[in-house]
């Protein structure tokens, strides 16, 4: 590896690379894909990897990870491996056995980081994505403060050794961390991120709370046509971040992690070509000038590609708050 990895300590002790790979597939892309591309990230250096129970991928990046250990490439130790609870297992006794399964799949006896993908609870079952003759999807009310509970439970069973969430807003986070007898604070809360949404009072209150906050759609997302408006403004294509661009001779895709980086959040950054690959590893090569920040820092609109729409209408849809 010709870059230097850079961390970020978590309020458990344990350390996250600074830089994570983001392995969502839309329905489209053959799992194949998936492979490929875990491959090829792990090859060119990250070590970051974050996945998901709901992608229907575990697999895929399971066998990526063990043959790339088999060949010397790295050792388990090296790697950070994030998964997530779907919303189906919000249950108490469906917590473990949904992170066993996501274990068996990725072929690990632990992973780093398991994180609630949600704060909304839907209704367990075979279906994913359990949705009623309508359509509708079908929701339900478990606390997630209890959901919580046996998450603390699967760390100290050293199923995980960090514990977090995604996509909460501020009170919700409040919420947890006011459980009576709360054993572990949540490490980190994954939500979007990126220049039309920098989330700066969301980030100041994880910050005040020593919670990472690590940013997916970094980079104004994959625009999946399943969960995207394709009207809306494509971000690497804004003027003014190509000028910030042009000025620091790197790419608008660089410019956009490094602001996130500087303002101490962990982006994943997702592809499927391995130049991009490589070249969002140089992120750590270089530095923004203070009114460069701030001349990002004007492009933020509170603008949300992923509104997780199917989730509205549930007393804890995440996204109504200011933050």
């Amino acid at each position: 590896m010709s870059f230097k990895q850079q961390f970020v300590k978590l309020n458990d002790g344990h350390f996250i690379p600074a830089l994570g790979f983001g392995t969502y597939k839309p329905q489209e892309v053959h799992k194949s894909k998936s492979l490929e591309a875990a491959n090829l990230a792990i090859g060119v250096g990250f070590r970051h990897i974050d996945t998901a129970y709901a992608y229907q991928v575990e697999e895929e990046i399971g066998q990526a990870i063990q043959s790339n250990i088999k060949a010397g490439v790295i050792k388990r130790e090296d790697m950070f491996i994030t998964t997530k609870l779907w919303c189906t297992c919000f249950r108490p006794e469906l917590v473990q056995p949904a992170l066993e399964k996501s274990l068996k799949k990725l072929q690990l006896d632990y992973v780093d980081l398991y994180i609630m993908h949600y704060p909304v609870p839907m209704k367990p079952g075979d279906n994913d994505f359990p949705v009623d003759e309508k359509g509708k999807v079908l929701l339900e009310t478990v606390d997630f403060c209890a959901t919580w509970k046996e998450l603390e439970k699967c760390k100290d069973a050293g199923l995980v050794k960090s514990i977090g969430v995604s996509n909460f807003n501020h009170k919700q986070l409040e919420r947890i961390l006011n459980i009576p007898g709360l054993k572990y604070k949540p490490v980190c809360n994954q939500v979007e991120c990126h220049l039309y949404l920098n989330q700066s009072k969301l980030l100041d209150y994880c910050k005040s709370k020593d919670i990472v906050l690590v940013a997916y759609g970094a980079l104004g997302t994959q625009r999946y046509k399943e969960w995207v408006d394709q009207n809306s403004p494509v971000l690497l294509h804004d003027p003014v971040l190509c000028d910030v661009a042009k000025k620091n001779k790197r790419s608008p895709a660089l410019i956009a992690l490094r602001y996130l980086l500087q303002r101490g959040v962990v982006p994943l950054a997702q592809s499927f070509k391995e130049n991009e690959m490589k070249e969002n590893l140089q992120v750590f090569e270089f530095q923004l000038s203070p009114e460069d920040m701030k001349t990002l820092d004007g492009l933020n609109k509170n603008f949300r590609y992923l509104a997780a729409e199917f989730l509205l209408g549930h007393p804890e849809y995440p996204f109504s708050e200011e933050y």
